[in-house]
């Protein structure tokens, strides 16, 4: 069996080679492991121009991440914070190229997109991503309560299925977006790896991508490789958006139209935030029973769209969890 510190250098090796051959001029950084990880190696053969972004009035926890190792490596690095104005024109935009109304992929997705149109107003042609890790090493805290074989399944299943919204948002904004460790290289040796490096316990907390830590222990700053996940809503502030419709949207207006939607278009809203996301893709693309009715696969109970995988207990268009 390889050694910790065999696997650890091999991977540093294959990271290098991938990050190398995905270079582009520009990166979305969240100053999370993964991202960090891509600009130390690819710092090593171009000047980058990263790009972080921060809803205002908002606790944006990527930022001060992001500003450290942008120092440490020297890299063009761009702040962008934008206000409700922009947000609502990002959502707009975000629900017509996905065809979605969940709330916490929408939220996610506005970040994501908010930085590209940033990237892409700086001359920037093309963004490298942190996408991926996580679904290939088991960065997900959901996952560390899971036994042996119930987290190789739940892998097993996520690698067929996943799917990362920076890609068509980029090609929408005629950019492209290169995620490293999704590159087929590095998706064949992730597929390899123990389950057993890749969800750990160490300073007595348990880790995801815990091999990937390793591997850059004393290479990032500590405070870098061993930083909690932070999902993106939360790093780039928008996970305030709830509140912020909370105060836009009255209570009888929401009522009237939940009510509405579930009568007449076989539609569950949950909150205002939903129900302002489920307006728009409305207005854009019609009820989803329509819109999905030639799909193939599991049709959600909660929004009657199809096209979900068998296995999948979550809607991908609307976010019902579970179906």
């Amino acid at each position: 069996m390889d050694s910790i510190s065999q696997i650890c250098s091999e991977i540093r090796k294959l990271t290098g080679k991938v990050v190398q051959k995905n270079l582009t001029d520009g990166m979305l950084f969240s100053g999370g492991l993964d991202t960090s990880v891509i600009a130390f190696e690819a710092s090593k053969h171009t000047k980058l121009e990263a790009f972080t972004v921060a809803f205002e009035n908002s606790p944006a926890l990527d930022v001060e991440y992001a500003r450290l190792m942008a120092d440490l490596l020297k890299m063009k690095h761009t702040v962008h914070v934008f206000g409700e104005e922009e947000m609502q024109s990002a959502i707009r935009d975000v629900i017509k190229v996905l065809k979605v109304f969940d709330p916490m992929g929408v939220r996610n997705s506005v970040a994501a997109y908010v930085g590209l149109k940033a990237a892409k107003e700086n001359g920037i042609k093309g963004v490298m991503t942190g996408d991926g890790l996580d679904e290939l090493l088991g960065g997900y805290s959901w996952l560390f309560s899971l036994d042996e074989q119930e987290l190789k399944e739940y892998l097993s299943n996520m690698w067929q299925v996943m799917q990362f919204t920076s890609i068509p948002m980029a090609e929408s904004l005629g950019m492209v977006s290169k995620p490293p460790f999704l590159d087929p290289e590095f998706k064949a040796f992730a597929y390899g790896v123990d389950t057993k490096h890749m969800i750990r316990s160490e300073r007595g907390k348990m880790w995801g991508k815990w091999i990937m830590r390793k591997a850059y222990e004393g290479l990032l700053p500590d405070k870098i490789v061993w930083r909690v996940k932070t999902p993106l809503e939360f790093g780039s502030g928008t996970t305030v958006f709830p509140q912020v419709f909370s105060k836009k949207i009255s209570d009888s207006y929401f009522h009237e139209k939940a009510k509405r939607y579930r009568e007449a278009d076989q539609v569950t809203i949950r909150d205002k935030e939903h129900l302002f996301y489920y307006e728009i893709f409305r207005s854009q693309f019609g009820v989803p029973s329509e819109v999905f009715k030639d799909a193939k696969g599991k049709q959600c109970p909660y929004c009657k769209s199809k096209g979900g995988n068998l296995k999948s207990k979550f809607c991908k268009v609307c976010g019902a969890y579970p179906i």
